[in-house]
Order: structure tokens, then C-alpha cells, then sequence
């Protein structure tokens, strides 16, 4: 039951990090590059792969990789507000951008959530 009341608070944190962080990125760097989202999915997988690698190798309690990983990197990461942003490029036009957004978010994702779990491994 403490687990479960950990990962309400860390989903809570991970919420608001989420936004104030969008926020703050669409304010110094306004324009149709969704660089708020994409910065959060980037860190947050990054975030994810130093977690699992540090439970993995050295011995993190389980219980911090799931209140760090289910609830901050849950609520922290979004695919949804992803996707809306990606179709919403897509409608308008700007499919240049649209293509940039998608690929560098796996590719960068994946390189940071690799990386980070090589560190924690290591």
C-alpha cells in the first residue's frame, strides 16, 4: 500500500515537472517545433534507463525503480501529447517538421535511454 501511495506522489511530481519544464521551453523557445514534449520524452527515457540500469547492476531497491519509473517517468514522459502534436504538425502542412519530430524522438529517446542504462550498468 506504500508503494502505491509513493507512486501517486511521484506521478504528481513528475505531472507538474512535466508541465512547468513545456512551459518554460515554449516561452524561451516559441515556434511550431513541439521542443517541450520532445525535451521531456528525451529525459524522461534517459531518466527510465539510469533507473532500470541502476536496479539491475547495483542493487537499486525495486521499490525506487517503480515509484521513479512508473510513477515520475510516468507521469513525467507523454506519447499522447506526442501524438497529438505529430498530427497536428502533419494537418498543418509541415511535414518536414512533422518527420523531424517523429524520427529524432525515437532516435533520441532510444540513444538516451541506452546510454543511461549503460551508465547505471557500469
Amino acid at each position: 500500500m506504500i508503494t502505491l501511495f509513493a507512486v501517486g506522489a511521484a506521478a504528481a511530481v513528475g505531472a507538474v515537472a512535466r508541465y512547468v519544464l513545456d512551459q518554460y521551453v515554449q516561452y524561451r523557445s516559441p515556434g511550431a517545433f513541439p521542443r517541450g514534449t520532445w525535451l521531456i520524452n528525451v529525459t524522461g527515457s534517459f531518466v527510465l534507463g539510469l533507473l532500470v540500469g541502476l536496479g539491475a547492476r547495483h542493487a537499486l531497491p525495486e521499490q525506487v525503480v517503480t515509484i521513479g519509473g512508473i510513477g515520475f517517468c510516468g507521469a513525467y514522459t507523454t506519447f499522447s501529447t506526442f501524438s497529438y502534436e505529430l498530427v497536428h504538425l502533419c494537418e498543418k502542412g509541415q511535414v518536414g517538421k512533422c518527420l523531424l519530430y517523429v524520427v529524432s524522438s525515437i532516435a533520441v529517446g532510444l540513444a538516451a535511454a541506452a546510454a543511461a542504462l549503460a551508465v547505471g550498468s557500469s
